[in-house]
């Protein structure tokens, strides 16, 4: 069963830094584009970060760019979300997401696996 397991949440002051990982199981992860969403109340899923399965491409969107870096290890089948500098509105649930193509877990919103999502949340 494929399987998709984020750690790392929690509770962080306005400015403080926080890294998300992600377990990949049950499928051939290494073959696949692996990204980031998250969805605070209210709103709709957003993408905040996508890595290419092979080549190390990434995106980022404006609201993360600079702040948020991906980086994914093949060999353990991972990948992580370092967040620094957080906000307020950053505060969500981030779910880690696989595609086999790459646009499609860069700007959502559907994915072929999806995680159960981990919360954070940034305090002002």
């Amino acid at each position: 069963e494929a399987q998709l397991v984020e750690s790392g949440g929690g509770t962080v002051h306005a400015g403080g830094s926080l890294r998300l990982s992600c377990a990949a199981s049950g499928f051939a992860a290494g073959d696949y584009a692996l990204g980031w969403f998250r969805q605070a109340p209210g709103k709709e899923r957003e993408a905040v970060s996508c890595i290419h399965s092979s080549d190390g491409s990434t995106y980022y969107p404006d609201s993360v760019k600079g702040r948020f870096t991906i980086s994914r290890d093949n060999t353990r089948n991972t990948v992580d979300l370092q967040m620094n500098s957080l906000q307020p509105e950053d505060t969500a649930i981030y779910y880690c997401a696989a595609d086999r193509t790459f646009w499609r877990v860069c700007i959502g919103p559907r994915a072929d696996y999806w995680g159960q999502g981990t919360q954070v949340t940034v305090s002002s």
